[in-house]
């Protein structure tokens, strides 16, 4: 696995389906901040449901590949749409294991995340923002899979705009 991924082309990206959004619903980033928060955590929570990776009880396996990058691929739109009211242009990541299980990766970036309501500044944002990246290793996953799951949930999202989703 590499041990880098370099996000600053996807805020670019992600800035412009943000002001098309914007535009068609009459929102900005400053109305939207505790509702883009939350739909982060939603997100979060639907990529540990497709892991199952908590679910000790169950016997049944984790969800597709594809289907996983795709939940991590939501997550990420709303990590990158957080950063751009920080001035946050250009993001290159160094993972590191933070944790030593995927269910506590997960929790860490819960944690991180949720602190942005209180402190929404680029030093919690960092904070939260590695804290989700470090997910990748531990799902076994390459940077650049993740890059490409993005782009191709960017392509359905501006679908999603055009045929009033």
């Amino acid at each position: 696995m590499s041990d880098k991924i370099v996000l600053t082309p996807l805020f670019a990206l992600q800035a412009e389906l943000d002001k098309e959004i914007a535009s068609l619903h009459k929102v900005s980033y400053e109305t939207t901040f505790h509702e883009r928060l939350l739909a982060l955590l939603v997100e979060l929570g639907e990529m540990a449901n497709e892991t199952r990776c908590f679910k000790y009880w169950s016997n049944k396996p984790p969800s597709s590949k594809e289907k996983i990058l795709d939940e991590y691929a939501d997550a990420l739109h709303f990590f990158l749409s957080l950063g751009i009211p920080l001035g946050v242009e250009s993001y290159t990541h160094h993972f590191k294991k933070d944790q030593d299980t995927l269910t506590k990766q997960i929790l860490v970036a819960y944690y991180n995340a949720v602190n942005l309501a209180a402190s929404y500044e680029p030093k919690s944002y960092a904070k939260a923002f590695s804290s989700f990246l470090n997910i990748l290793p531990l799902l076994g996953y390459e940077p650049e899979e993740a890059v490409e799951a993005y782009k191709k949930k960017l392509a359905v999202n501006y679908r999603r705009q055009e045929t009033g989703y």
